[in-house]
């Protein structure tokens, strides 16, 4: 399908708008502090632990160095790891996909630990465990 002159402009007054809040400039991988550093054309520097984002968790500090921004300034891009980071999204605390944050906001649940979780966990332990799933 080609794209016409009309989705064209668009599509351009779109990333204009989106970089309006802020691109990257530069980016790099803070070996000491552990940490991606993303400094924005506002004067804005971002930093945030690899852990947290989506593909970057278990690269090594080689593959984290390697970062390209996108022609647009808008995105972030590992080569050696194919994982993408798209920075109008960093900056509203969004570091993967929509299904992989809901694995990473469910696992957080997980771990939460309350008195009340703790008394549930130890009555269901006496009962032979969480209870079963009914056939349906």
């Amino acid at each position: 399908m080609a794209a016409s002159e009309q989705d064209i402009r668009q599509a351009e007054k779109r990333m204009a708008a989106l970089r309006e809040n802020g691109f990257a400039v530069s980016a790099r991988y803070d070996r000491r502090a552990a940490r991606i550093v993303v400094d924005l054309n506002t004067g804005v520097q971002i930093a945030f632990p690899p852990r947290l984002a989506e593909g970057l968790a278990a690269a090594s500090p080689a593959e984290l160095a390697e970062i390209e921004i996108s022609p647009a300034s808008l995105g972030l891009h590992w080569p050696k790891l194919d994982a993408d980071v798209y920075v109008p999204a960093l900056l509203q605390g969004v570091f993967g996909s929509k299904r992989w944050m809901a694995a990473q906001l469910g696992a957080a649940g997980g771990q939460a630990r309350s008195r009340a979780k703790a008394v549930a966990a130890r009555e269901n332990g006496r009962k032979g465990g969480r209870p079963r799933k009914a056939a349906g």
